[in-house]
């Protein structure tokens, strides 16, 4: 049975869908002013691994991700580019899309954009001061009352008096309470705006949330999730606006993705160990060694970016890869097996990515053995095997000669060399050399392509495959 750590409890618990065989899972996208980094990124693999798996045990899934397409930081950064907000945004949705795809992360069932939502949102803030949760500040905004909801601090384990301690004192002491939080911004001269009760402006960034996820899939679902940086405050105070507005549950189940670090510290723009995606894919033999590498660790975790660790899973990948190679087409063995128990026992168990990927790389032993053995049709069968518990990572997708086949990268650059049309003509020209018993120019043609990068293999056959080194 499937189990899953809820951060609300702290515990990990049997997961119960609210509606038998339906689960609905919203994530905190993210907020398009910027290209994705790999922080970003986890976040969108590790919850397409929780999608892929989720349908894998049969149920029907809703999977929702938000994109926020307004707030402060998209205002100033159009503005300092001085350019549209909607060009802005459009330009960095279009870059998010192409760095997920690359990365082999599916399209969410539904993507809401904030700004599509404002009728919804300013819904809720109505009920929210109707049932005394939010009041109109003399400064013009719509803040919530955090004292008004006493479950404030569940999620993230704080206390409001501590809270309270180290709270800056409000310069425009429109606040009656420090912790409180807006939920509708007043308009500033150049700011786009919309018209509501309380006069012109434009929602508050936890608000939004709020609006999409329960419009989209009820006041009360089964699963949310987000990065571990989202937990307080947005997570705290979306559950203070949803249960306030509602005065039941919000949500059953909070799932939070680990930081990543870069060289052990905290990835931050000021100790300028920033990376972006698209800083990233370029110093590897392909996306899939970003995945990989982020999938080796369980989610919940923090894990360490280092060129050395992004090496070390092109290398696993290579040996898995390797393991697949040569071998027909085949059918998996029918019925259950111990890997497809394994792995699922370990997926089952809050989705451990870590020891999934340990079964698969036990299980490519296997097949290496049977390979070695000369029991072909046995591994291909294991291969097949080995290729739909894969799939559910979304890992060692390719065709394995077309991964041998990928460039290697040459400092932080992906090496141009010679063209797969130009090795394969070598290869002709070789096979070619040595039905004639040309040796010499056998021998030569071969170390030119070593002198390529790229290694080849004679098989039984007079067959010739060839991987770049």
């Amino acid at each position: 049975m499937l189990r899953i750590h809820n951060s609300l409890t702290g515990q990990v618990e049997p997961f119960v869908p609210l509606v038998p065989g339906k689960v609905r899972l919203y994530v905190c996208g993210i907020t398009v002013y910027d290209y994705c980094h790999i922080g970003h990124m986890r976040m969108f693999v590790v919850f397409d691994v929780v999608r892929r798996y989720l349908r894998h045990c049969g149920y029907a899934l809703t999977f929702v991700r938000n994109i926020t397409d307004i707030d402060d930081k998209i205002i100033r950064r159009a503005a300092e580019n001085g350019e549209p907000i909607e060009a802005l945004t459009a330009r960095y949705i279009a870059a998010m899309d192409e760095d997920a795809a690359q990365l082999g992360v599916e399209r969410p069932d539904i993507e809401p954009r904030a700004t599509a939502y404002v009728p919804e949102i300013l819904a809720l803030i109505q009920r929210l001061i109707e049932r005394g949760h939010a009041y109109v500040a003399s400064s013009g905004d719509v803040l919530y009352s955090v004292s008004s909801f006493p479950d404030y601090g569940r999620l993230s384990g704080k206390r409001l008096a501590d809270l309270r301690a180290g709270a800056r004192v409000d310069v425009e002491e429109s606040k009656h309470d420090p912790l409180d939080f807006v939920l509708w911004k007043r308009s500033k001269l150049g700011e786009p705006t919309w018209d509501s009760p309380w006069g012109p402006g434009r929602p508050g960034w936890h608000i939004e949330c709020s609006a999409m996820s329960t419009s989209l899939l009820g006041d009360y679902f089964d699963i949310h999730g987000g990065g571990m940086d989202l937990k307080f405050p947005h997570h705290e105070n979306e559950i203070a606006q949803s249960c306030g507005a509602t005065g039941h549950p919000f949500v059953k189940v909070w799932m939070h993705n680990g930081f990543v670090n870069v060289d052990n510290e905290k990835m931050s723009k000021s100790l300028g160990n920033f990376f972006t995606v698209r800083d990233i894919l370029p110093r590897l033999r392909h996306p899939e060694v970003l995945r990989y590498f982020l999938l080796g660790s369980h989610y919940r975790g923090p894990i360490n970016y280092s060129l050395t660790q992004l090496e070390q899973a092109d290398l696993a990948l290579g040996r898995l890869y390797n393991a697949l190679r040569g071998l027909p087409d085949a059918s998996p063995p029918p019925g259950a097996t111990p890997y497809r128990d394994k792995f699922e026992a370990a997926m089952n168990e809050d989705f451990n990515t870590a020891e999934a990927v340990a079964v698969l790389q036990t299980l490519a032993r296997e097949i290496n053995t049977l390979k070695a053995a000369g029991k072909v049709a046995e591994a291909a069968s294991w291969a097949a095997e080995f290729r739909a518990l894969s799939s559910l990572l979304g890992v060692v997708q390719l065709d394995p000669e077309a991964w041998f086949r990928c460039s290697q990268p040459v400092d932080g650059a992906v090496a141009e060399g010679v063209s797969d049309a130009q090795i394969q003509a070598c290869i002709e020209a070789r096979l070619a050399a040595r039905k004639a018993k040309d040796f010499a120019e056998s021998d030569r043609l071969r170390d030119v392509l070593a002198a390529q990068g790229v290694v080849l293999e004679d098989k039984p056959g007079g067959v010739t495959s060839w991987r770049r080194k």
